[in-house]
Protein backbone atom coordinates (compact mmCIF):
# COMPACT_ATOMS: atom_id res chain seq x y z
CA UNK A 1 0.00 0.00 0.00
CA UNK A 2 1.65 3.54 -1.22
CA UNK A 3 1.55 6.31 1.54
CA UNK A 4 -1.18 8.08 -0.69
CA UNK A 5 -3.67 4.97 -0.69
CA UNK A 6 -3.09 5.18 3.30
CA UNK A 7 -4.00 9.03 3.46
CA UNK A 8 -6.77 8.46 1.23
CA UNK A 9 -7.71 5.38 3.72
CA UNK A 10 -7.72 7.66 6.77
CA UNK A 11 -9.58 10.45 5.09
CA UNK A 12 -12.22 8.00 4.53
CA UNK A 13 -12.43 7.30 7.62
CA UNK A 14 -12.71 10.66 9.43
CA UNK A 15 -15.28 11.09 6.78
CA UNK A 16 -16.93 8.50 8.41
CA UNK A 17 -16.85 9.73 11.75
CA UNK A 18 -17.85 13.43 10.21
CA UNK A 19 -20.80 11.80 9.27
CA UNK A 20 -22.20 10.84 12.27
CA UNK A 21 -21.85 14.50 13.72
CA UNK A 22 -24.60 15.51 11.01
CA UNK A 23 -27.20 13.89 13.31
CA UNK A 24 -26.16 16.14 16.30
CA UNK A 25 -26.87 19.56 13.88
CA UNK A 26 -22.91 20.31 14.32
CA UNK A 27 -22.09 23.94 14.64
CA UNK A 28 -19.09 25.26 15.30
CA UNK A 29 -16.95 28.32 15.72
CA UNK A 30 -14.02 29.18 13.02
CA UNK A 31 -12.10 32.31 13.31
CA UNK A 32 -14.30 34.77 16.19
CA UNK A 33 -13.86 37.25 18.34
CA UNK A 34 -16.52 37.33 21.47
CA UNK A 35 -17.09 39.40 24.82
CA UNK A 36 -19.17 38.90 27.64
CA UNK A 37 -19.39 41.93 29.93
CA UNK A 38 -20.75 41.65 33.32
CA UNK A 39 -21.84 44.29 35.82
CA UNK A 40 -22.32 44.54 39.58
CA UNK A 41 -25.96 45.38 39.05
CA UNK A 42 -26.84 42.14 37.00
CA UNK A 43 -26.72 43.74 33.83
CA UNK A 44 -24.83 42.24 30.95
CA UNK A 45 -23.49 42.95 27.33
CA UNK A 46 -22.41 39.63 24.98
CA UNK A 47 -21.35 39.79 21.43
CA UNK A 48 -19.72 37.09 18.76
CA UNK A 49 -18.56 38.15 15.73
CA UNK A 50 -16.62 36.34 13.44
CA UNK A 51 -18.10 32.40 11.72
CA UNK A 52 -19.87 30.06 12.66
CA UNK A 53 -19.91 26.79 10.73
CA UNK A 54 -22.54 24.33 10.31
CA UNK A 55 -21.41 21.07 9.13
CA UNK A 56 -24.92 20.07 7.51
CA UNK A 57 -24.79 22.88 5.78
CA UNK A 58 -21.08 21.93 4.00
CA UNK A 59 -19.31 20.22 1.08
CA UNK A 60 -18.05 18.01 3.50
CA UNK A 61 -21.04 16.50 5.01
CA UNK A 62 -21.90 15.64 1.06
CA UNK A 63 -18.99 13.44 0.49
CA UNK A 64 -19.13 9.70 -0.01
CA UNK A 65 -22.47 10.43 -1.60
CA UNK A 66 -21.62 11.93 -4.83
CA UNK A 67 -22.98 10.27 -8.19
CA UNK A 68 -19.70 9.45 -9.88
CA UNK A 69 -19.57 7.35 -13.13
CA UNK A 70 -18.71 3.78 -13.18
CA UNK A 71 -15.35 3.67 -13.45
CA UNK A 72 -13.40 -0.39 -14.00
CA UNK A 73 -11.01 -1.55 -11.15
CA UNK A 74 -7.91 -3.48 -11.91
CA UNK A 75 -7.69 -7.09 -12.01
CA UNK A 76 -5.65 -9.53 -10.72
CA UNK A 77 -4.83 -13.19 -11.06
CA UNK A 78 -5.95 -15.40 -8.12
CA UNK A 79 -2.88 -17.30 -8.25
CA UNK A 80 -0.03 -14.81 -9.16
CA UNK A 81 -1.79 -12.18 -7.71
CA UNK A 82 -0.43 -9.85 -10.38
CA UNK A 83 -2.32 -8.08 -12.74
CA UNK A 84 -4.46 -8.90 -15.39
CA UNK A 85 -7.09 -7.83 -18.19
CA UNK A 86 -10.25 -7.86 -16.87
CA UNK A 87 -12.57 -10.27 -18.60
CA UNK A 88 -16.38 -9.74 -19.39
CA UNK A 89 -17.36 -10.88 -16.65
CA UNK A 90 -15.04 -9.34 -13.96
CA UNK A 91 -16.64 -5.58 -15.75
CA UNK A 92 -20.10 -7.30 -15.36
CA UNK A 93 -19.46 -7.88 -11.40
CA UNK A 94 -17.73 -4.51 -11.23
CA UNK A 95 -20.49 -2.92 -12.73
CA UNK A 96 -23.27 -4.87 -10.47
CA UNK A 97 -21.29 -3.54 -7.27
CA UNK A 98 -21.30 -0.26 -8.34
CA UNK A 99 -24.71 0.19 -9.35
CA UNK A 100 -25.66 -1.30 -5.67
CA UNK A 101 -23.66 0.78 -3.66
CA UNK A 102 -24.24 3.85 -5.64
CA UNK A 103 -27.85 2.85 -4.55
CA UNK A 104 -27.12 2.41 -1.11
CA UNK A 105 -25.23 6.39 -1.40
CA UNK A 106 -28.10 7.24 -2.68
CA UNK A 107 -31.04 6.09 0.09
CA UNK A 108 -28.38 7.35 2.71
CA UNK A 109 -28.16 10.55 1.76
CA UNK A 110 -31.99 11.28 1.10
CA UNK A 111 -32.14 9.80 5.05
CA UNK A 112 -29.59 11.79 6.03
CA UNK A 113 -31.44 15.29 4.21
CA UNK A 114 -34.83 14.01 5.88
CA UNK A 115 -32.80 13.81 9.34
CA UNK A 116 -30.82 17.10 9.10
CA UNK A 117 -34.08 18.60 7.77
CA UNK A 118 -36.10 17.76 11.10
CA UNK A 119 -33.12 19.20 13.03
CA UNK A 120 -32.56 22.76 11.03
CA UNK A 121 -36.07 23.85 11.66
CA UNK A 122 -37.45 22.05 8.54
CA UNK A 123 -34.72 23.42 6.51
CA UNK A 124 -33.58 21.20 3.66
CA UNK A 125 -30.11 21.41 3.37
CA UNK A 126 -29.60 19.52 0.05
CA UNK A 127 -31.77 22.68 -1.41
CA UNK A 128 -30.01 25.57 -3.19
CA UNK A 129 -31.95 27.93 -0.80
CA UNK A 130 -30.84 25.79 2.56
CA UNK A 131 -28.38 28.61 2.93
CA UNK A 132 -30.59 31.55 2.29
CA UNK A 133 -33.69 30.34 4.66
CA UNK A 134 -31.25 29.88 7.71
CA UNK A 135 -29.76 33.30 7.00
CA UNK A 136 -33.17 34.47 7.10
CA UNK A 137 -34.17 32.09 10.46
CA UNK A 138 -31.37 34.09 11.80
CA UNK A 139 -32.07 37.61 11.12
CA UNK A 140 -35.55 37.07 11.99
CA UNK A 141 -34.45 36.11 15.58
CA UNK A 142 -33.38 39.03 17.64
CA UNK A 143 -29.14 39.57 18.75
CA UNK A 144 -28.13 38.51 14.76
CA UNK A 145 -27.66 42.15 13.43
CA UNK A 146 -25.44 40.30 10.48
CA UNK A 147 -25.57 37.17 8.56
CA UNK A 148 -23.75 36.80 5.73
CA UNK A 149 -23.45 32.92 3.56
CA UNK A 150 -19.92 33.08 2.32
CA UNK A 151 -19.82 29.11 1.41
CA UNK A 152 -19.06 25.98 2.22
CA UNK A 153 -21.28 25.75 5.60
CA UNK A 154 -19.34 29.26 7.02
CA UNK A 155 -21.86 31.97 8.21
CA UNK A 156 -20.23 35.39 9.01
CA UNK A 157 -22.30 36.66 11.82
CA UNK A 158 -22.28 39.69 14.30
CA UNK A 159 -24.75 38.91 17.20
CA UNK A 160 -25.28 40.99 20.52
CA UNK A 161 -27.47 41.17 23.31
CA UNK A 162 -27.68 43.27 26.46
CA UNK A 163 -30.36 43.36 29.77
CA UNK A 164 -30.31 41.94 33.09
CA UNK A 165 -29.18 38.79 34.01
CA UNK A 166 -32.29 37.15 35.23
CA UNK A 167 -32.05 34.15 33.86
CA UNK A 168 -29.67 32.04 32.26
CA UNK A 169 -28.26 32.84 29.03
CA UNK A 170 -26.95 30.73 26.43
CA UNK A 171 -25.66 31.38 22.68
CA UNK A 172 -26.70 30.30 20.19
CA UNK A 173 -30.05 29.30 20.06
CA UNK A 174 -31.65 29.29 16.90
CA UNK A 175 -35.31 28.80 16.45
CA UNK A 176 -36.31 24.85 15.62
CA UNK A 177 -32.89 23.80 16.26
CA UNK A 178 -31.54 21.74 19.12
CA UNK A 179 -29.67 22.83 22.21
CA UNK A 180 -26.81 21.43 21.75
CA UNK A 181 -23.44 22.55 20.90
CA UNK A 182 -23.70 25.97 22.77
CA UNK A 183 -20.39 28.02 22.68
CA UNK A 184 -21.38 29.90 25.97
CA UNK A 185 -23.34 29.54 29.05
CA UNK A 186 -23.82 31.76 31.60
CA UNK A 187 -25.47 29.81 33.82
CA UNK A 188 -26.93 32.21 37.24
CA UNK A 189 -26.77 30.89 40.92
CA UNK A 190 -28.05 31.78 44.26
CA UNK A 191 -26.50 34.25 46.24
CA UNK A 192 -25.52 36.37 42.78
CA UNK A 193 -22.83 34.39 41.56
CA UNK A 194 -22.47 33.39 38.16
CA UNK A 195 -21.16 30.82 36.40
CA UNK A 196 -19.53 31.29 32.58
CA UNK A 197 -18.60 28.03 30.81
CA UNK A 198 -17.28 28.41 27.01
CA UNK A 199 -17.65 24.42 25.69
CA UNK A 200 -17.55 25.55 22.03
CA UNK A 201 -14.15 27.06 22.54
CA UNK A 202 -12.12 24.67 22.84
CA UNK A 203 -10.91 22.03 20.19
CA UNK A 204 -11.11 18.79 23.15
CA UNK A 205 -13.73 18.67 26.11
CA UNK A 206 -15.65 16.29 27.50
CA UNK A 207 -18.08 19.32 28.33
CA UNK A 208 -18.09 19.89 24.33
CA UNK A 209 -18.52 15.97 22.88
CA UNK A 210 -18.46 17.52 19.35
CA UNK A 211 -14.71 19.36 19.86
CA UNK A 212 -12.99 16.56 18.87
CA UNK A 213 -14.28 16.77 15.57
CA UNK A 214 -12.95 20.15 15.21
CA UNK A 215 -9.74 18.42 15.09
CA UNK A 216 -10.60 15.59 12.70
CA UNK A 217 -11.98 18.55 10.31
CA UNK A 218 -8.80 20.32 10.38
CA UNK A 219 -6.53 17.17 9.52
CA UNK A 220 -9.15 16.29 6.45
CA UNK A 221 -8.28 20.02 5.16
CA UNK A 222 -4.69 19.07 5.86
CA UNK A 223 -5.33 15.89 3.40
CA UNK A 224 -6.82 18.13 1.11
CA UNK A 225 -3.77 19.21 -0.91
CA UNK A 226 -2.90 15.51 -1.47
CA UNK A 227 -5.71 14.10 -2.67
CA UNK A 228 -5.64 17.33 -5.41
CA UNK A 229 -2.40 15.56 -6.45
CA UNK A 230 -4.37 11.88 -6.91
CA UNK A 231 -6.35 10.93 -10.19
CA UNK A 232 -8.12 8.20 -7.19
CA UNK A 233 -8.63 10.53 -4.19
CA UNK A 234 -11.75 12.23 -3.43
CA UNK A 235 -10.71 16.37 -3.30
CA UNK A 236 -11.60 17.01 0.82
CA UNK A 237 -13.01 20.10 1.32
CA UNK A 238 -11.40 22.57 3.88
CA UNK A 239 -13.29 23.24 7.26
CA UNK A 240 -13.16 26.35 8.92
CA UNK A 241 -9.99 26.18 11.79
CA UNK A 242 -10.79 27.10 15.44
CA UNK A 243 -9.16 30.66 15.90
CA UNK A 244 -10.59 33.39 18.04
CA UNK A 245 -10.23 35.44 21.80
CA UNK A 246 -13.25 35.42 24.26
CA UNK A 247 -13.02 38.08 27.00
CA UNK A 248 -14.82 38.67 29.89
CA UNK A 249 -14.85 42.00 31.52
CA UNK A 250 -16.65 42.87 35.01
CA UNK A 251 -16.33 44.69 38.02
CA UNK A 252 -17.24 41.65 40.25
CA UNK A 253 -15.29 39.09 42.30
CA UNK A 254 -13.76 36.88 40.19
CA UNK A 255 -13.97 33.77 42.68
CA UNK A 256 -12.51 31.58 39.70
CA UNK A 257 -11.06 30.98 36.34
CA UNK A 258 -8.80 29.31 33.64
CA UNK A 259 -7.47 31.70 32.32
CA UNK A 260 -3.24 31.61 31.77
CA UNK A 261 -2.60 34.80 32.99
CA UNK A 262 -5.38 35.48 35.10
CA UNK A 263 -7.49 38.95 35.68
CA UNK A 264 -5.90 41.95 34.40
CA UNK A 265 -6.43 45.29 35.47
CA UNK A 266 -9.44 46.97 33.75
CA UNK A 267 -11.13 50.85 34.50
CA UNK A 268 -13.38 49.48 37.07
CA UNK A 269 -13.11 46.12 37.01
CA UNK A 270 -11.02 43.09 35.77
CA UNK A 271 -10.03 41.46 32.54
CA UNK A 272 -9.68 37.40 31.78
CA UNK A 273 -8.89 37.23 28.34
CA UNK A 274 -8.41 33.22 26.66
CA UNK A 275 -6.81 33.17 23.02
CA UNK A 276 -8.62 30.10 21.30
CA UNK A 277 -6.93 27.98 18.82
CA UNK A 278 -7.69 24.39 17.39
CA UNK A 279 -5.20 22.96 20.18
CA UNK A 280 -7.06 24.67 23.12
CA UNK A 281 -7.95 21.81 25.49
CA UNK A 282 -9.91 23.60 28.47
CA UNK A 283 -13.03 25.28 27.54
CA UNK A 284 -12.76 28.95 29.26
CA UNK A 285 -14.61 28.75 32.77
CA UNK A 286 -15.26 31.37 35.20
CA UNK A 287 -16.99 31.87 38.39
CA UNK A 288 -17.79 35.51 39.36
CA UNK A 289 -20.00 37.18 42.46
CA UNK A 290 -22.06 40.33 41.17
CA UNK A 291 -23.73 42.64 43.26
CA UNK A 292 -20.23 43.20 45.89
Amino acid sequence: MTHLSSMRMRATALLLVASLALTSCFISPGKFTSALDLKNDGSFAFTYDGEIFFLGLSELAKMGNSSAEFSASECYDDDTFEERDCTEADLAQQRAEWKEQAERKAAKAEKDAKEMSALMGGIDPSDPEANEELRQLLLRQKGWNKVEAVGNGVFEVEFAAEGQLSHDLMFPVIEGFPSANMFVQVILREGNVVRVNAPGFSADNDANPMGPMLGGMSELSGLAALSKGDPEGEEVPEAPVLDGTFTITTDGQILANNTDEGPANADGGSTLLWEIDSGTKAAPTALIKLGG
